[in-house]
């Protein structure tokens, strides 16, 4: 009886939006920046060592980056599917969803374990012949895939708390994670305080232990503070029932996701046709934009869960404002990345201690891609109110067009006929596309599912 009353007063369906939206927002955009900051960090220790060993690093990103988007994807459904039950007040379904999630988060470990192990230096041998890429990017993958069950745990764990709307302790948790990752990250790549120098896979290291502590954390908190779910394998059963609702959503997104993970790979071998220092770039250019689109995937983070609650609650104008408010600050945020590009791109890139050849290509570089920005904040809002609303379809036909059918063809092109210096167009190319799929889909999803809503 508590837990109904608990969840019939959720501040999802009574908090005024705005209020609402930033108190689960900014929690996530603060956990998301530190992620950032992490991540540049990561890059940053393991420039020290050479060019090779980042670009070992950018070469072995799209596998990292699949994990992630299997993570993650799984966590959307999970977290739309928990969501909108919460909002019917199918509180058993709620419960099952959140034991499914952990089950999904252990398969998915075992599936990446097994590929690390064995196919890792199949993977880097592919991209390059350079014995020292190969052997740095191989140690690194191996380790990050080995290890990764803190990563899926941390992230399903973290999707359970904000499914109930308890985005601060999902702050809390990523922001552990990522300080004992930069604390760690020098003491494991140099050999710092009687640790052994173990250079590139130091950094892999140091990554994973942060995962597994915050896993942990993540953990605890649900047990303790996320009254709303209960978390328990007593007398647990697969419901296939349950699996299926939270992939129709996940799949779409994990695909959606990975689809990324096949365009980083493809623009690697693009790139490393003209130089490893143009890939360096390209992995350096990825690791600088994850500060500015963190802070919106944090938007949409907190975003989700309203609109799904709300739509589960049949709350027409709580949606519609909720949409309205993230297109808002999504943008806002990307007008200041596109700044910052334009205008310091040259200190950027000495984050990465960057030489004269990789600062001649890099400059160029980041200037032409920002100016994909600028739409790209809408995309991404409406890629995740597709996925809210059960359209993760949607979200997938816009990420195949923009990164399959037209970013890479239109990277190969000008690659072509312009050199490198045209490459970097395909981005902002891309996006314009994507911007005009957004409009058309959103409309629809609004006289589909929206629209037709009666406010109780």
């Amino acid at each position: 009886m508590e837990a109904k009353q608990n969840a019939g007063e959720n501040k999802m369906g009574v908090m005024p939006v705005n209020r609402l939206l930033l108190t689960m927002s900014v929690p996530m955009m603060i956990s998301m920046l530190v992620q950032a900051l992490y991540n540049v960090v990561d890059s940053m220790f393991v420039a020290q060592l050479n060019e090779n060993a980042l670009t070992a690093v950018s070469l072995a990103f799209p596998v990292q980056n699949l994990m992630i988007s299997v993570g993650v994807g799984t966590g959307v459904g999970i977290n739309a599917l928990l969501s909108r039950s919460l909002g019917e007040k199918e509180f058993e379904r709620a419960d099952k969803t959140a034991n499914h999630g952990v089950l999904l988060a252990l398969v998915s470990y075992g599936v990446f374990a097994l590929l690390g192990f064995f196919f890792a230096e199949i993977f880097m041998r592919v991209q390059t012949q350079d014995a020292q890429i190969i052997s740095y990017g191989t140690s690194y993958l191996r380790i990050c895939c080995i290890c990764s069950f803190g990563m899926f745990l941390q992230i399903t764990f973290e999707r359970l708390l904000q499914s109930t709307g308890k985005t601060f302790y999902t702050m809390l948790t990523q922001m552990l994670g990522a300080v004992i990752n930069i604390i760690l990250d020098p003491i494991m790549i140099f050999g710092l305080f009687g640790f052994p120098k173990m250079e590139v896979a130091g950094a892999a290291a140091a990554t994973v232990l942060g995962q597994i502590i915050a896993s942990i954390a993540a953990y605890i908190f649900n047990k303790k503070k996320n009254h709303e779910i209960h978390l328990t394998f007593k007398e647990f059963r697969i419901s296939w029932k349950i699996i299926r609702s939270i992939y129709a959503v996940g799949v779409p997104s994990i695909v959606m996701s990975s689809i990324g993970s096949v365009m980083t790979f493809g623009m690697n071998k693009i790139l490393i046709a003209f130089s490893s220092t143009a890939t360096a770039v390209f992995g350096v250019y990825f690791k600088l934009q994850s500060f500015i689109f963190m802070p919106v995937f944090g938007l949409n983070n907190g975003m989700v869960p309203i609109v799904a609650y709300n739509y589960g609650a049949k709350k027409k104008s709580r949606i519609t404002r909720t949409i309205f408010l993230s297109v808002c600050y999504a943008t806002g945020i990307m007008i200041i990345g596109i700044l910052i590009f334009q205008f310091f791109p040259s200190q950027l890139l000495g984050i990465f201690n960057a030489s004269e050849n990789m600062k001649h290509i890099g400059v160029l570089a980041l200037r032409i891609i920002s100016i994909s920005f600028l739409f790209a904040g809408f995309n991404i809002v409406s890629s995740s109110l597709f996925q809210s609303m059960a359209h993760g379809v949607l979200s997938l036909w816009v990420s195949v067009v923009r990164q399959l059918c037209i970013l890479l063809p239109a990277a190969f092109i000008l690659a072509r006929i312009g050199g490198l210096d045209m490459v970097w167009w395909c981005f902002p190319i891309s996006e314009i596309f994507a911007f005009v799929m957004c409009i058309a889909f959103q409309k629809y999803v609004y006289r589909k599912q929206i629209a037709p809503l009666a406010e109780e």
